[in-house]
């Protein structure tokens, strides 16, 4: 009986121990922040650099896991190609070219300060003759302060042909 008691008494003190030392991290919260990106591939043709406005709302799953919603707005910046063949040189200009991302979002946290994951959706093409497509946005993220995070992502927008883009934000917890 006593053997007993005293293994009870052990396993209360390390479950009292684990559950004291452990600390609740809710991430759950409102985030918007900015991104600046230059195109890359095919993108980088017709479009110089783009802007954007990310927006989400994450709710913490476990210590490890965030999950949510993003959207914003991506402008890529049409730029001015000149070709030349022999004695013809041909110039045009390309229109911007817009982007509302309607996503789920995944975070992992392998630490408090690092995170690394991906936004998966849609994006709608708003601007004429853009039909949008797949959008996939893997990303790592640095918290700077507790609600401050510095990220770098590549994003993609997929449907006949694929829009890319390597871009640095800078995300605001609220």
């Amino acid at each position: 009986m006593r053997k007993k008691t005293f293994v009870l008494v052990i396993i209360a003190l390390v479950a009292i121990s684990f559950t004291s030392t452990a600390q609740k991290v809710d991430r759950t919260s409102f985030k918007g922040g900015v991104h600046a990106g230059l195109p890359v591939g095919d993108a980088s043709d017709f479009s110089s650099f783009s802007l954007g406005v990310d927006l989400g709302y994450h709710w913490g799953v476990s210590e490890l896991i965030d999950a949510g919603i993003v959207t914003g707005f991506i402008n890529a910046f049409g730029s001015e190609v000149e070709y030349t063949e022999g004695p013809i040189t041909v110039s045009g200009d390309f229109g911007d070219i817009q982007f509302i991302p309607v996503a789920g979002a995944l975070r992992l946290y392998p630490s408090y300060d690092f995170k690394l994951g991906a936004d998966v959706g849609y994006a709608v093409g708003i601007n004429e003759g853009n039909d949008g497509g797949l959008y996939l946005r893997p990303m790592m993220g640095y918290n700077i302060t507790g609600s401050t995070e510095l990220n770098v992502s590549y994003i993609n927008v997929s449907n006949d042909g694929n829009f890319s883009m390597v871009a640095l934000g800078v995300l605001f917890l609220f």
